[in-house]
């Protein structure tokens, strides 16, 4: 198989990642609608609406911030806006899709968690999204430093790279098993699968950071790396309730 694929129908070349980001947004939907039906959720019909309209609009804004922090420009044309707002990132639709709940939820009064339904579609969606993103190879900005690493591959530029993409779909089987397997036992209290979740993706997502070709740097860490830092503090009562419990 050649990287990046581009598969055509006919003469009408086919943008594999297009097609697989609009698969994983229809296969995570099912995904939730499924669990709802088979799971007592405490939140109404019309609140579960709500806060799925928040993390959308909160999760649009926060991608295409993320997105464009990532890799700063100016503004100067109007082609300069249709980048801004192609330019996009998942951790930034992670955090500001939960900002967005939390926003929503405050606006309707709704005191109960509600990121557990939301966890294993949501693990779904990603891997599915990062296979887009493999077949992209160097066409989408995911993939790794150049490398002599018996895991490098070319790309699409010629280069032996880490396949950063393939690291994440092998990074995510684990951690979706585990997350099943804590969604059905039902040990844990209510909110903390999501929450696990989040601490286990955005410190993986952290690390792998390193290995990416980045060029905008604060203090010596990227964009993504410092949301990642902040996603962290966000959750610094997850890993006190932890360190509690394990006492």
């Amino acid at each position: 198989m050649i990287i990046p694929l581009q598969p055509k129908i006919g003469d009408i070349p086919i943008n594999i990642h297009l097609v697989l980001e609009y698969a994983a947004f229809f296969t995570a939907y099912r995904y939730y609608v499924s669990l709802r039906k088979h799971t007592e959720d405490p939140i109404t019909y019309s609140h579960r609406l709500s806060i799925i309209l928040g993390a959308a609009i909160g999760a649009w804004f926060g991608s295409r911030l993320i997105g464009y922090l990532e890799n700063p420009f100016t503004v100067n044309s109007w082609s300069d806006v249709l980048l801004l707002f192609n330019a996009k990132t998942i951790m930034g639709g992670l955090f500001g899709g939960l900002l967005g709940v939390e926003l929503t939820k405050r606006i309707v009064g709704e005191q109960h968690s509600s990121g557990d339904l939301f966890t294993l579609p949501i693990v779904v969606g990603i891997f599915i999204g990062r296979i887009g993103c493999f077949l992209s190879g160097t066409t989408e900005f995911t993939y790794g430093l150049v490398t002599s690493s018996w895991t490098g591959m070319n790309l699409g530029d010629g280069q032996l790279r880490h396949p950063l993409a393939l690291y994440e779909l092998v990074f995510l089987v684990p951690l979706f098993l585990l997350l099943r397997h804590l969604y059905y036992k039902r040990s844990l209290k209510s909110g903390m699968v999501f929450q696990l979740f989040m601490v286990a993706y955005f410190s993986f997502r952290f690390a792998l950071e390193f290995l990416k070709p980045n060029t905008f740097f604060w203090l010596g860490l990227s964009t993504i790396q410092w949301l990642c830092l902040v996603c962290l503090l966000y959750y610094r009562r997850f890993f006190i309730y932890i360190f509690k419990d394990a006492r």
